[in-house]
C-alpha cells in the first residue's frame, strides 16, 4: 500500500470514527459497545452499517456483534417487504379471476404463513379479509343451495305422499303446495342470481339442476293427472286418471265395480311419477360410484334405497334393475372400503404394540418415541374419516398408546430433572466466576488469567441444556459476569497494544537510518519477545501487529542485501538471460500490446527453464578501473565456497504456558544468495536428464515480479476490449450503422461471434416501435441473472412461467444472441439502453 492510499484509510477511518460518536478510538470494549448503541438509536442506513460492520469486523468481534445483528434486522425486514409483494401479487390475481376456487384460496394463506409473509400487516391484512369474505360469500351460498336442494326433495316427497290421499284433501292441499313450489323457483331464481353464483364448484349448480328438473316433472305429472281426475269426477265418460287410489274413489262415486286385483298394468302417469323421483337419487349413486368417491358414497345409497322402497314397484323392470346394480355395487364398495380401513387399522395396532413389546435395541426412545405416538394417532385419525368406527379396535389401540406414553412422561421428567441440574450448574458456574473475579484483584499473571477465563467458557458451553427462556435470562448474567471478569485483562491488552505500536514505530525509524544497526535490532526483537510473553493477545491481532513490526526490518535486511548483490555483481548467463526477459516483457506491458505480452510471457518462461543455456556461470568480466581484490581471487580458488550465514529473520515469540523466552540468536548477519535458495524448492530436471540450473535472488525477483505485472496487465486489456466492445454496439444501434458493429473477434464469445451476421441484419433493417423490446430485454435478463426495473417485475414472473410450461424449447440462456437481434432491429431508446448494457456485461464475457 502506498502513502496516498495509507492517507486515504486513515481518513476513512477517522470519519467512521467521528460518526459513530468514537466507537473505533474508545478504549474498551464495553464502553466501544456503548457508543455503538447509542449510534444505532439513531436508525443509520443499511450502507452505513455496513462499512461501519466492515471495518470493526476485525478490530471488535463483539462490538461487531451488534452491528451485525441490526444488518440481520434489516436484511429480514427487506425480506419480509419482498414475500409481502410476492404474496400480494398472488392474492390479487386469485381476486382477479373469474372464478374463485377455494381450495386455491385457502392454500395462499397456509402457503404464505409457511414462507414467513407476514399476514398482519398492510397489504396482505386486507388481501387476507378480501379472500376470507369472498370465501365466506361463497360457503354460505353453497349451504343455501343444499338447503334449497334437499327443500326440492322434500317437496317432490309431498307430492308423491299426496298422491295416496283422497281425491278431496288432494284438491284442498293443491293450493298451498303449488304456492310452494312457486317460492322454490322464486328462491332457486334468486340463488342464481346472488354475487358469487359463477365461483361455486360447477357440480354444485348441476345438482340444483337435477333437483329443478326432477320437482317439475314430478310437478307436471301431478297437476296432469290431478286434472284428469277433476274432469272425471265431472263427466261420467271421461277417462280416469292413472293414479289406483283416484281411480277406485271416481269409480265408487260412479257406481261402478271395482278395477280388478290381475289387471297390473302401471298407468303412465304413475310410472312417470316414479321415473321423475328414482332417476335423479340413480344417476347421482352412479356419477359418485363413478368418480370413486367414498366420503358421500353412503348418503347417496341411502337416498336410492328409501326412493327405491317408495317407487321401485311402479318404476318399470328397467330402472328397477338399474336401481338394484348401483345399490349392489355401493354395498360392495362400502363392504371393501370397511375392510380396507380394518386392516390399516390392525396394522397401526401392531406398531402400537410394538412401542412397548417389540426388540429393546428397536424401540424409539425419549422424543422419537413421542413423535412416533403422535403420528401413529394423525394416522389413525385420518383412517376413519369417511368411513365406519371400529371401537374394539380403537379401545386396544388407545390403551397400546398410553402404556407407550408412559415412558414419555418418564423421560419427560429425566430431562426436567437434567435441565434443573443443568441450571444450578450455570448458576453456581456464574457465583464461581464472580469469585475468580473478587479474587484476583491486582494480579498480572495475565497468561494464567486467560486459561481460568477460557477454561470457564468451555465450562459454559458444555454446561447442558436448559429452556430457551431460561438460557437467555442465565446468558444475561453469565455475560454480565464474564465482562467484569475480562475488564482487567482488556485494560492490560490495551495497554499492550499501545507498547507494540510504539515498538513497531521504533522499528520503522530504525530501517529508516542509512546504516542498519544490529545490535539495536536484537534489542528490539528482545523487547518484543519480552512483552508477547508478558501480555497475550488475540491470535489474529497478535499476528497483524506482527507483520507490521517484521516489515520494516525485513525491508531493511532485503536492501542490504540488494547492495551486496549489487557490489558483488555475480550473475551467471542463466540469471542474465532471465533478467533480460523480464526487462523484455515490462517493455511489452508499457507497448498495451496483447499478443506482445503474451510472446514475452512464454520467452520469460522458457529462459527461467533454462533452454538453449547451460548450468555454468557466465565469467564476470573484470573492471575497467580495479583489479580483482585478493578475496575474489581467494574465492574463485577455492573448490567449495562456504555457505553464508542464515539470514537474521524477526520470528513470533513462543507464548505457549511455560514455554521460556527464546535465546539471542548467535549471529545477526544477513544471508545472501546461499541462504534464499535454501528455501526455494529443488527444480525439476530438463529434458536431456540433466538437473536444471537455480536462479539468483535477484533473477528470481525479477521474473515473478514481471510475470505478475504482465497478467495484471492482460487481465486490464481483457476488461478495457470487452467495454470499447460493448460501448461500439451500443453506439451502432443508437446511429443504426452496422459498419461501426465490432468485429466478431472483439465480441469475445463464441456465441455473440456466430451472431454478429444477425446483428449486422437487425441493423440493417427499417427501426420497429420500442415496445417490441420489451420480452427480448427481458429475456435477456433473464439470461444473464441480472435486476429487472421495478415497473417489469410482475411481466418478468409471467414470461417466466410461461417458459416453465415450455418443456422442449431453448431457454433464454441459449438464445439470447437472437434476442439482442430482436432489440436491435427496434427503435432506439434510453432505457433499454441501459437494460441491454447490464445483460450484455455478462453474456459476453461468457
Amino acid at each position: 500500500m502506498n502513502v496516498s492510499d495509507t492517507t486515504t484509510a486513515k481518513a476513512s477511518l477517522a470519519e467512521l470514527d467521528q460518526r459513530t460518536g468514537g466507537a473505533f478510538t474508545a478504549p474498551t470494549s464495553g464502553e466501544r459497545a456503548a457508543r455503538l448503541r447509542t449510534w444505532l438509536a439513531g436508525n443509520p442506513s443499511a450502507d452505513e452499517l455496513a462499512e461501519v460492520y466492515r471495518e470493526l469486523a476485525s478490530r471488535d468481534k463483539g462490538a461487531a456483534k451488534l452491528v451485525r445483528e441490526r444488518l440481520d434486522e434489516w436484511r429480514r425486514a427487506k425480506a419480509q417487504d419482498e414475500r409481502a409483494a410476492e404474496w400480494a401479487a398472488r392474492a390479487e390475481a386469485l381476486l382477479r379471476a373469474p372464478r374463485l376456487n377455494l381450495a386455491d384460496a385457502m392454500a395462499w394463506q397456509r402457503d404464505a404463513a409457511k414462507a414467513g409473509a407476514p399476514l398482519s400487516r398492510e397489504p396482505l391484512a386486507a388481501l387476507r379479509q378480501q379472500l376470507a369474505e369472498r370465501m365466506k360469500a361463497i360457503e354460505d351460498l353453497h349451504t343455501r343451495l343444499q338447503v334449497e336442494r334437499e327443500a326440492a326433495g322434500l317437496l317432490v316427497q309431498r307430492i308423491d305422499l299426496l298422491s295416496t290421499k283422497p281425491l278431496a284433501e288432494v284438491q284442498a292441499a293443491r293450493d298451498a303446495l303449488a304456492q310452494d313450489v312457486a317460492d322454490w323457483h322464486t328462491r332457486q331464481a334468486a340463488l342464481r342470481g346472488a354475487p358469487g353464483w359463477n365461483d361455486l364448484d360447477p357440480r354444485y349448480p348441476a345438482q340444483l339442476d337435477a333437483a329443478r328438473q326432477q320437482l317439475d316433472a314430478v310437478w307436471q305429472a301431478f297437476e296432469a293427472a290431478l286434472a284428469q281426475a277433476t274432469a272425471a269426477l265431472a263427466n261420467a265418460q271421461a277417462p280416469l286418471p292413472g293414479v289406483p287410489v283416484w281411480a277406485d274413489e271416481i269409480r265408487a262415486a260412479r257406481g261402478e265395480p271395482a278395477a280388478p286385483a290381475a289387471d297390473a298394468t302401471v298407468p303412465k302417469a304413475v310410472q312417470a311419477l316414479a321415473q321423475a323421483a328414482l332417476l335423479p337419487a340413480i344417476e347421482a349413486l352412479e356419477r359418485e360410484l363413478a368418480e370413486g368417491h367414498t366420503k358421500a358414497l353412503g348418503r347417496y345409497a341411502g337416498e336410492l334405497r328409501h326412493a327405491h322402497k317408495l317407487h321401485g314397484r311402479h318404476a318399470g323392470p328397467e330402472l328397477d334393475a338399474r336401481a338394484q346394480a348401483a345399490l349392489a355395487k355401493a354395498k360392495e364398495l362400502e363392504d371393501w372400503q370397511r375392510w380396507r380401513a380394518d386392516q390399516l387399522r390392525e396394522a397401526l395396532l401392531a406398531k402400537a404394540v410394538a412401542l412397548t413389546q417389540g426388540p429393546a435395541e428397536q424401540r424409539p426412545t425419549g422424543r422419537k418415541l413421542q413423535e412416533a405416538i403422535r403420528q401413529l394417532r394423525e394416522q389413525w385419525k385420518q383412517t376413519d374419516q369417511g368411513g365406519t368406527s371400529n371401537h374394539a379396535l380403537w379401545k386396544r389401540f388407545d390403551e397400546a398408546c398410553n402404556q407407550a406414553y408412559q415412558a414419555v412422561e418418564a423421560w419427560r421428567r429425566e430431562l426436567q430433572a437434567q435441565q434443573e441440574a443443568a441450571q444450578q450448574a450455570r448458576l453456581a458456574l456464574i457465583e464461581e466466576v464472580k469469585a475468580w473475579t473478587a479474587a484476583h484483584p491486582d494480579s498480572e499473571d495475565w497468561k494464567a488469567q486467560l486459561r481460568d477465563l477460557h477454561a470457564f467458557a468451555e465450562r459454559w458451553r458444555q454446561g447442558g441444556h436448559v429452556s430457551e427462556k431460561r438460557f437467555a435470562e442465565l446468558q444475561a448474567q453469565w455475560k454480565a459476569a464474564m465482562g467484569a471478569a475480562h475488564a482487567r485483562l482488556e485494560a492490560a491488552q490495551a495497554d499492550s497494544i499501545a507498547r507494540r505500536q510504539a515498538l513497531i514505530a521504533e522499528a520503522q525509524a530504525l530501517a529508516a537510518q542509512p546504516r542498519l544497526r544490529l545490535d539495536a535490532v536484537k534489542a528490539l526483537q528482545q523487547r518484543w519477545q519480552q512483552e508477547a510473553h508478558r501480555v497475550p493477545l488475540d491470535r489474529r491481532k497478535e499476528q497483524k501487529l506482527w507483520e507490521a513490526f517484521r516489515q520494516p526490518i525485513d525491508e531493511a535486511f532485503a536492501r542490504k542485501s540488494a547492495e551486496r548483490d549489487k557490489a558483488q555483481a555475480v550473475t551467471s548467463r542463466l540469471d542474465a538471460a532471465v533478467l533480460e526477459a523480464a526487462r523484455a516483457l515490462e517493455a511489452a506491458c508499457a507497448s498495451d500490446d496483447a499478443q506482445q505480452i503474451r510472446a514475452a510471457m512464454a520467452a520469460l518462461r522458457a529462459a527461467a527453464q533454462g533452454e538453449g543455456q547451460d548450468a555454468e556461470p557466465a565469467p564476470q568480466a573484470p573492471a575497467a578501473d580495479a583489479a580483482p581484490a585478493p578475496a575474489a581471487q581467494a574465492e574463485a580458488a577455492s573448490p567449495a565456497p562456504t555457505p553464508a550465514a542464515r539470514p537474521l529473520v524477526a520470528r513470533r515469540g513462543d507464548d505457549r504456558p511455560g514455554a521460556a523466552p527464546p535465546a539471542a540468536p548467535a549471529s545477526l548477519g544477513r544471508a545472501g544468495a546461499a541462504g534464499r535458495a535454501e528455501r526455494r524448492p529443488e527444480r525439476a530436471p530438463r529434458a536431456d536428464g540433466a538437473p536444471r540450473p537455480r536462479l539468483g535472488d535477484a533473477a528470481f525477483r525479477a521474473q515473478r515480479q514481471a510475470l505478475e505485472r504482465a497478467e495484471a496487465r492482460l487481465r486490464a486489456l481483457a476488461a478495457r476490449a470487452h467495454g470499447e466492445a460493448l460501448t461500439e454496439l451500443l453506439a451502432a444501434w443508437a446511429a443504426r450503422d452496422a459498419a461501426r458493429l465490432p468485429a466478431a473477434q472483439q465480441l469475445g464469445g463464441r456465441q455473440a461471434a456466430a451472431a454478429r451476421p444477425a446483428w449486422v441484419q437487425a441493423l440493417a433493417q427499417p427501426a420497429k416501435a420500442a415496445a417490441d423490446a420489451a420480452e427480448p430485454l427481458l429475456r435477456l435478463e433473464i439470461a444473464a441473472e441480472v435486476p429487472t426495473p421495478a415497473d417489469q417485475l410482475d411481466a418478468r414472473r409471467q414470461l417466466q412461467l410461461r417458459l416453465l410450461t415450455r418443456r422442449h424449447e431453448p431457454g433464454p440462456d441459449q438464445t439470447w444472441a437472437q434476442d439482442v437481434a430482436r432489440v436491435l432491429v427496434t427503435a432506439h431508446d434510453p432505457a433499454h439502453e441501459r437494460r441491454l448494457q447490464a445483460a450484455l456485461k455478462v453474456l459476453l464475457r461468457r
